[in-house]
């Protein structure tokens, strides 16, 4: 039998606007677009955001994160890589995607990792409220959740959803017109961090941080190989469950060791653990037996 456990989390339920319609339009295209998108932007987004795919389904998906910030960051971020990755199709081959967002308790199986109960349901009936090629969140979320300067909660009022006794209050994510954008003197918050590079025997690696995420981490983002415990994995046998540890400091990015066994270094000068330097694009970061070299987009 199948161990399972409850925990609090953070939910994404997406869904393709229009889906029957376009299979039945241009299936094979259709499917090699969602596909592509799946592995270009969905995983990436989620991976930098310090979320998790738990699954695909046709033309849905469902993320958990440990946070309701880290959620509707990684959701925003989504919808602005798909609005991207849209632009050279034409309008009838263009995937709009429904994002629903929900903070609530989910039942978690040992054996897949599969999550399910009210939480979940309950974000997939929002997602269906959202626009195509847009955000909705519950109030639990609206509550808690911080959004980029460009972005704002608009009031989508209450909502009777099948299955549940009482509404929910929905909220549409949507971008403020003429709305300031902060910036920094080195970066500005649509550049995408690349960390891209190999372990000693030739194995690949790739991460994306988006830099409006960092501007938000008071704390910073933490590197390293586990799951539950970093923003950006890095799964490797000599990365440390928590390796390092970068941060926007005086408007300049900074790599700490955290204390990892096999160490970390900037362009071949180790850190001691504790210790800080600044980096920036074109910088190569080891840490363990694998070297990144840091670009943008």
């Amino acid at each position: 039998m199948a161990i399972l456990q409850r925990r609090l989390a953070a939910i994404v339920h997406a869904d393709l606007a229009g889906f029957t319609r376009m299979m039945e339009g241009a299936e094979t295209r259709t499917f090699r677009h969602l596909k592509t998108a799946q592995i270009d932007v969905w995983r990436p987004a989620i991976q930098a955001g310090g979320g998790r795919l738990v699954g695909t389904a046709g033309d849905a998906m469902l993320a958990e994160f440990g946070s309701a910030v880290s959620a509707v960051s990684a959701a925003t971020d989504i919808q602005e890589r798909m609005a991207r990755f849209n632009e050279p199709l034409s309008e009838d081959q263009r995937l709009l995607f429904r994002i629903g967002v929900h903070l609530g308790e989910v039942i978690v199986d040992q054996e897949d990792q599969n999550i399910f109960g009210d939480g979940v349901n309950l974000a997939a009936r929002i997602q269906a409220i959202a626009e195509p090629g847009g955000i909705a969140v519950s109030r639990a979320v609206r509550d808690v959740a911080a959004l980029k300067v460009e972005y704002a909660f608009v009031d989508g009022g209450e909502h009777q959803m099948k299955n549940l006794s009482r509404p929910v209050h929905v909220y549409h994510v949507r971008v403020v017109p003429d709305a300031p954008v902060k910036t920094t003197a080195k970066a500005l918050p649509q550049v995408t961090l690349q960390f891209s590079g190999a372990d000693s025997e030739g194995r690949r690696f790739a991460l994306e941080l988006p830099f409006h995420q960092l501007m938000m981490a008071s704390h910073g983002v933490v590197i390293g190989r586990a799951p539950d415990q970093c923003q950006l994995v890095l799964a490797h046998r000599t990365v440390s469950r928590r390796h390092a540890r970068i941060t926007l400091a005086d408007d300049s990015l900074r790599i700490e060791d955290l204390g990892s066994t096999n160490g970390t270094a900037v362009d071949d000068r180790p850190l001691r653990a504790g210790s800080a330097v600044d980096f920036q694009a074109g910088a190569r970061l080891k840490l363990g037996d694998v070297a990144l070299t840091v670009g943008q987009k």
